[in-house]
């Protein structure tokens, strides 16, 4: 089965409780559960949260709206993505963070179709040069590189995030990069800060920019760069 799974936890620093912060009367979470609910070769969209009582809110709203969900640990997030894939027998894992509102489906089938044409281990859209905009990371895991990576990653950094053990052993594994054919990289999507959820806001209520696919959001900052202003100060191109 292939299965989004989209990490969440309200613990956040930069933006405390981001993923249940209300746009448009809705949490940030249903944004990305809802436009990666449109992927036509992902069978179930799933929420991993952790096991802190702060994420009750999370699996209330999950429980609300039936949306599966596992709760793992917090800090070693490679074993929560291990066993969310175990307990719901996920073969290819679609890793996406609560934190991305336009997230787009049809980059998730992009990628999907090539690890399902071409059997890769990890097939990514930003590793070695980020040309697709922020907020759009995608990556397409197969479970047998995922339970490799839990066994044998003990670096802390190998632990808290999912695939660094992977990515960092291409010998090992079978590692594929889509980079995009324009260097879109100053456009930001995701939500860490606040002038990213003020820019996600103006977004969702003035334009209905979830309704749109990723190209079309693209041609609509082209057009009005004070938009891309409001959050430009957080852009980091090393990311």
């Amino acid at each position: 089965m292939t299965a989004v799974i989209i990490q969440a936890r309200l613990g956040s620093t930069r933006l405390p409780g981001k993923a249940m912060k209300e746009l448009c009367g809705k949490p940030l979470l249903y944004y990305s559960v809802k436009r990666c609910s449109l992927s036509k070769y992902a069978n179930k969209v799933i929420v991993a949260t952790t096991t802190n009582r702060n994420d009750d809110k999370i699996v209330r709203w999950c429980e609300k709206n039936n949306v599966p969900y596992y709760r793992g640990s917090e800090e070693d997030v490679l074993d929560r993505y291990y066993e969310t894939s175990k307990k719901f027998e996920v073969d290819t894992i679609v890793r996406v963070t609560s934190d991305c509102p336009f997230i787009d489906s049809e980059i998730i089938d992009m990628l999907v179709l090539i690890s399902r044409n071409f059997n890769y281990d990890d097939v990514v859209n930003r590793w070695k040069k980020r040309t697709w905009p922020h907020g759009l990371d995608i990556e397409v895991i197969k479970f047998r590189a995922l339970e490799i990576a839990w066994k044998k990653a003990t670096e802390k950094e190998e632990r808290e995030h999912v695939t660094p053990y992977i990515l960092k052993n291409p010998e090992k594994f079978s590692i594929f990069e889509l980079p995009y054919k324009k260097d879109l990289s100053k456009i930001r999507l995701t939500v860490d800060y606040p002038e990213d959820f003020e820019f996600a806001r103006v977004l969702i209520e003035k334009f209905e920019a979830h309704k749109m696919n990723w190209k079309e959001l693209v041609r609509l900052l082209e057009k009005h760069p004070e938009l891309v202003a409001i959050n430009a100060k957080r852009i980091d191109t090393k990311l």
